[in-house]
């Protein structure tokens, strides 16, 4: 049996964001900000400016689902940027920064706006922006959820039978 995961037409995009990803690593290792990762930072950020958050609000705020962040929270936690704090009731928790989070966040906020600036600015240099490629696949995507054309390529497939 050959081996269809050989080819991939989004394996140059999962590589563009690695790449990108660890050149911001390497500007937090540089500042000597040790086991962050720039997947923590939109949390990171949400939690410095609306205060502590259950998971299930945390997600929400941030767009993922509540499986996602929980995972996410645990290893903010393991890495020392966040702690789980009694909520508003005997049942709930509440996610905040801990005390290392606070003494850099002001880093994180200024190395955000400088990716989002340095985004815009590559978009300036191409002819068709990712912004605009992301715009064009969701509208794609209203047209014909992901779900269905799969499953219309499965359909036609012996081996899903």
């Amino acid at each position: 049996m050959d081996d269809p995961a050989q080819e991939s037409l989004w394996r140059p995009l999962w590589r563009l964001q690695a790449s990108m990803d660890a050149d911001i690593a390497r500007l937090y290792s540089g500042r000597r900000i040790e086991g962050l990762k720039p997947s923590f930072v939109m949390e990171l950020l949400r939690l410095h400016a609306r205060g502590p958050m259950t998971i299930t609000e945390l997600a929400d705020s941030v767009g993922h689902t509540h499986s996602a962040l929980s995972q996410k929270v645990a290893a903010m936690r393991a890495a020392g940027w966040v702690r789980t704090v009694a909520g508003d009731d005997a049942r709930s928790k509440k996610v905040t920064l801990t005390d290392d989070a606070r003494a850099i966040v002001g880093r994180l906020a200024a190395e955000w706006r400088a990716t989002e600036a340095a985004i815009a600015e590559i978009e300036a240099e191409i002819p068709y922006p990712l912004t605009r490629v992301v715009t064009d696949i969701e509208r794609a995507l209203a047209r014909k959820s992901f779900h269905d054309r799969i499953a219309e390529k499965l359909a036609h497939d012996p081996a899903w039978r």
